[in-house]
């Protein structure tokens, strides 16, 4: 009897603990919640759970910390400030410092420096609701100005791409899943690359641990905010100095409009430039690469890994000897007026209209370039040889003699193809209609011979029983 009074009375100590708000995790009480909180129990209860479990809130810091005190009821709502950077810089300064320096602030000034971009139908584009592209790119910072004129609240800068709202936690953004949303799919698969790749396998079998680095170990070395990557997302580096790859080299920069007919720097190099798409001297190259060296000279050798990273470069080489043919190939359909040059293009193909072209063959070029040539360099640095071969430079030869043979096609019809694109099959009396004709005949014949046989064995059984 005396055991269970004990009890009881520590139960009910505990649960005044509970309601007084005293215990860790106890949730603010109606007596010392903001009134940002008590009217968003009822309006948004997830978000206020969520934000009572971070450790901003844990730290006394208040909704109207980041949105302002100017926000009441539902009639000024447009009132709420939604943060930036510079919202969590005066907590956050060494990390806001570290973004802006990378490649993340950069990405929505990097998505609308594409020429493609504005072929697409608003509603495509979706700005405002993040549909496509821009659900990714809005990691990066707007110009004012076109926050303003857009009247663009949400996303910008967004630094809650990885430490998602309203938990804001830094161990969800060290996890390689916070990657996945944005580094996946047709011309960025290194969440499939890695994840399928043996250090990929060992974290997935361990259930995590050190035991095989992650996204963040290798590009956001020692927690640091800067990730930028020393090949870049189009393995392009200036100078260089293999001869041989450098005239590729210089090729493709051609074909994504950089250089123009003589080689010379055009304005998109400073978009180039100012977005860090390519690695522009041998120091910033050589920096970044040394980081991600350290990071796997932790478990492999020096000359291991030296070699690791001479055979990735030596693919990337090979890559872009393919590549280099394919550009020049539809380059001279431009020169000799069998492709029609539209408005705008200067040099010939234009890699930067992505599927905004206007032949069959620069579609094929455009996906050899982005889908299989990111594949074969990003495969190989990521240690994924199924990648690397079967999803990337194997599907690069394919195009290649795709190319190869569609040109000869279109040089042996004589007429110039316009912006429209190459004319499409006649009908169905074409070789695909005779093929199937052909198909069907010997269905028939074949038929025909089953039955004559089947009919011969009938007749032999029936003698052998008379």
């Amino acid at each position: 009897m005396k055991g269970k009074l004990t009890f009881s009375i520590a139960i009910c100590f505990l649960l005044g603990l509970i309601f007084a708000g005293f215990l860790p995790g106890s949730q603010a009480t109606a007596q010392n919640e903001s009134e940002c909180i008590t009217c968003h129990r009822d309006e948004s209860p997830g978000i206020v759970d969520q934000w009572l479990s971070s450790a901003m809130s844990g730290a006394g810091l208040d909704c109207a910390t980041c949105h302002g005190a100017n926000h009441m009821d539902e009639n000024d709502v447009d009132e709420a400030l939604i943060p930036t950077p510079d919202t969590c810089a005066p907590c956050h300064n060494a990390q806001v410092t570290q973004y802006r320096e990378g490649k993340h602030a950069l990405a929505w000034a990097a998505m609308e420096a594409m020429p493609a971009w504005s072929h697409l139908p608003m509603a495509v584009q979706s700005i405002d609701t993040y549909k496509s592209c821009s659900g990714c790119h809005k990691v990066g910072e707007k110009p004012a100005e076109i926050v303003e004129a857009q009247d663009l609240p949400y996303g910008t800068a967004a630094c809650n791409s990885c430490h998602t709202r309203h938990a804001f936690s830094r161990e969800e953004a060290l996890q390689p899943q916070a990657c996945l949303p944005c580094h996946q799919g047709f011309d960025h698969p290194q969440w499939e690359m890695w994840s399928t790749s043996k250090h990929g396998v060992i974290y997935d079998i361990d259930g995590g641990g050190d035991r095989a680095p992650t996204c963040q170990d290798c590009h956001l070395i020692d927690g640091t905010h800067t990730n930028i990557t020393p090949w870049g997302f189009l393995g392009l580096r200036l100078p260089e100095e293999d001869e041989e790859w450098m005239a590729d080299r210089a090729v493709i920069l051609q074909g994504l409009g950089v250089l123009d007919d003589n080689g010379d720097p055009t304005a998109r190099l400073d978009i180039v430039s100012g977005a860090k798409v390519a690695r522009l001297t041998a120091e910033e190259f050589n920096t970044l690469r040394a980081g991600i060296v350290s990071v796997c000279e932790q478990c492999h050798s020096a000359d291991y890994v030296a070699g690791q990273m001479q055979a990735s470069d030596q693919i990337l080489k090979e890559a872009d000897d393919l590549m280099a043919e394919a550009i020049l190939i539809i380059k001279e359909l431009y020169n000799d007026g069998i492709l029609e040059l539209p408005e705008g293009y200067e040099f010939g193909p234009d890699l930067l209209q992505f599927f905004s072209t206007g032949s069959a063959i620069e579609q094929e070029l455009f996906v050899m370039f982005l889908e299989y040539r990111n594949r074969t360099f990003m495969g190989a640095f990521h240690n994924n040889p199924d990648y690397m071969w079967w999803y990337g430079y194997a599907p690069m030869q394919e195009s290649l003699q795709n190319i190869r043979d569609e040109a000869v096609a279109l040089r042996s019809d004589g007429g110039a193809v316009g912006p429209q694109g190459p004319p499409g099959p006649t009908g169905p009396a074409g070789p695909a209609g005779e093929a199937a004709s052909l198909w069907i005949i010997w269905v028939v014949a074949a038929a025909a011979a089953i039955a004559l046989l089947v009919s011969l064995y009938v007749l032999m059984m029936r003698r052998k029983t008379s």
